[in-house]
């Protein structure tokens, strides 16, 4: 079993030169190949339950699955809660086996932010999970509009919250369809030149393949979050498998063949930003 927390990834990412891919969860179809795909590039993965996929199937549940599979990894694999709310939920996760959680307080001021993500990362650390925090809102394609982090209250919500990773809004954008946003390069230096925790990028499908690599070796991004691509070629892969015999019905038929081409695009993606980190 290679259950790991998200301190226990991002250590060796920031001190390595490499990123770790949190790839976004909706079921057993999609978590499984990214799994999958893990083992085959020997690679760490940090496994996500964002709040779509909460709402759809039961915190136990995700829980079972990602530890089931992380029991048949022979990389790390951390459990982990995406974007939580609500100190109560982040306690039931934890219960359940999370072995990471990220609380999403960037809405807020920064004093209200640092003091409930503070005692959020305290909750996590009492049951050896880690915790992940967010300074600077990151905005959404088409939709809510960012807030960039600056550097002086990343400093600060660096060394008052408690976390083991800091996401932050340095030009990334939540659900991006194509990858031509850009990550301003001298905003996040100034981030790192006060700051010395890994950088979660939230939105990383918006930024360009050859930047993800580039800043996952030369800089303090550890982990980049992955859903939009992964996403969009799970549906591709469905719609082909449909319309390619109309009178199937049974599901299991038409999913299997999802399976190949998501997990090779995964193995892409993780391979592009952590090949410094490759275990064997």
């Amino acid at each position: 079993m290679t259950l790991a927390t998200l301190k226990d990834v991002l250590q060796p990412a920031l001190a390595n030169g490499y990123a770790v891919a949190g790839v976004v969860c909706l079921g057993w179809e999609d978590t499984r190949a990214y799994v999958e795909a893990a083992v085959e590039e020997q690679l760490p993965i940090i496994l996500q339950a964002g709040p779509g996929c909460r709402a759809h199937t039961p915190l136990p549940v995700l829980a079972s699955m990602f530890r089931y599979l992380a029991e048949q990894a022979d990389v790390p694999v951390v459990v982990h809660l995406d974007h939580g709310y609500e100190v109560d939920e982040i306690r039931r996760a934890l219960d359940c086996g999370f072995t990471s959680v990220m609380y999403d307080g960037s809405r807020k001021s920064l004093n209200q932010n640092i003091e409930e993500t503070a005692e959020i990362a305290a909750i996590a650390h009492a049951v050896g999970a880690s915790c992940e925090g967010e300074i600077g809102f990151v905005g959404y394609d088409e939709g809510e509009s960012s807030a960039f982090t600056s550097p002086e209250d990343a400093a600060k919500f660096a060394t008052q919250s408690g976390v083991d990773a800091m996401a932050i809004s340095v030009g990334n954008v939540h659900l991006q369809k194509t990858g031509n946003g850009n990550i301003n390069v001298e905003q996040l230096k100034a981030i790192e030149r006060v700051t010395n925790i890994p950088l979660v990028i939230h939105g990383g499908s918006g930024v360009p393949v050859q930047q993800r690599a580039f800043l996952a070796t030369t800089s303090n991004i550890c982990k980049y979050n992955i859903g939009t691509e992964l996403r969009m070629e799970f549906g591709n892969a469905l719609r082909l498998a449909v319309n390619k015999d109309l009178q199937r019905f049974d599901r299991n038929a038409i999913l299997k063949e999802i399976h190949e081409p998501l997990k090779m695009l995964t193995q892409n993606v993780i391979r592009n930003i952590g090949n410094a980190g490759v275990v064997k």
